[in-house]
């Protein structure tokens, strides 16, 4: 490990010295964090529109759609963070906009941006389940980069490790507020710096978000009913989810309770979502049947 780096995968040799979380153009000053989420976007937005055309549909439909989810996600997205982190926010209100330190929850984003295509595709008289399929492949490509976007805010870690992948932190680049008891007992000092070292989740959750991205990929072709991309995308999100929320430090938690309201939520999604599937498709294996 470099000697007091900012940042380091002390079991792989990378480090790096010091983690700008900003720069500046003009005399302006710019969040790496949203710069990435930004890119994010667009990169989700030319994926969903190639899947379109490669099923026969206008891809400048997507970049309509694009206009409205990419306020509304937003909006869902800090809107359900700041619901869960109330008891912080209900004394600090003008930090409610303030998104410049983070504060996206990605479920949120994925309500509002469920709620904005049903509206949508009325409006259009287009179909949902179809749309949602290649919305869906825009969604992992965003959620794959956006990810990264933690990784400069030095935030969405989990408890201590030592494992393969272990991340080492300067406790002072770090958020008091997501530093854990377990962190705190493994606390790391080098030369009277303190450090913590921590699980990456981020990285964790993007490398399984890429794994799903890639199945779905290979398996859009082999797809036995329109809405079936879009299930198989909450449900393989969701088991990922489900255990990397268990590892992270900052969970959101249902109000009275130490149940993580995002591990809650993906769990009733994969059943959800497994149950959905299982039922479409013998009902689609029935309807070929009877047409034989």
């Amino acid at each position: 490990m470099t000697e007091g780096a900012d940042i380091s995968f002390v079991h792989l040799g990378i480090s790096i010295q010091h983690m700008e979380k900003s720069f500046s153009i003009g005399g302006i000053s710019f969040a790496y964090y949203g710069l990435i989420i930004g890119i994010g976007m667009v990169a989700g937005l030319l994926v969903a529109q190639a899947d379109a055309k490669r099923r026969g549909q206008n891809p400048d439909i997507y970049l309509d759609f694009a206009m409205y989810v990419l306020i509304f996600s937003i909006l869902g997205a800090r809107i359900y963070y700041v619901i869960f982190q109330w008891d912080y926010y209900r004394n600090h209100l003008a930090e409610i906009i303030n998104l410049r330190r983070g504060g996206l929850a990605i479920y949120g984003g994925i309500i509002a941006g469920v709620l904005t295509l049903i509206v949508f595709t009325r409006k259009r008289k287009l179909s949902f389940l179809s749309m949602a399929d290649s919305a869906c492949l825009g969604l992992l490509t965003g959620q794959i980069i956006g990810r990264w976007g933690n990784f400069v805010n030095c935030e969405a870690f989990g408890g201590y490790t030592d494992g393969l992948f272990a991340m080492r932190l300067k406790r002072s680049i770090v958020n008091e507020n997501m530093i854990s008891q377990d962190l705190l007992d493994h606390l790391i000092v080098e030369n009277g710096i303190e450090y913590i070292q921590v699980h990456p989740t981020f990285l964790y959750e993007s490398m399984w978000n890429l794994g799903v991205l890639l199945f779905l990929l290979w398996y859009r072709k082999r797809k036995k009913f329109t809405g079936e991309i879009m299930w198989l995308y909450l449900a393989g999100y969701g088991i990922g989810r489900t255990w990397i929320e268990g590892l992270r430090t900052d969970q959101l938690l249902i109000p009275g309770t130490s149940i993580a309201v995002s591990q809650a939520l993906s769990v009733v999604l994969v059943v959800v979502s497994v149950s959905v599937i299982l039922f479409c498709r013998r009902k689609a294996v029935g309807e070929r049947k009877e047409n034989t």
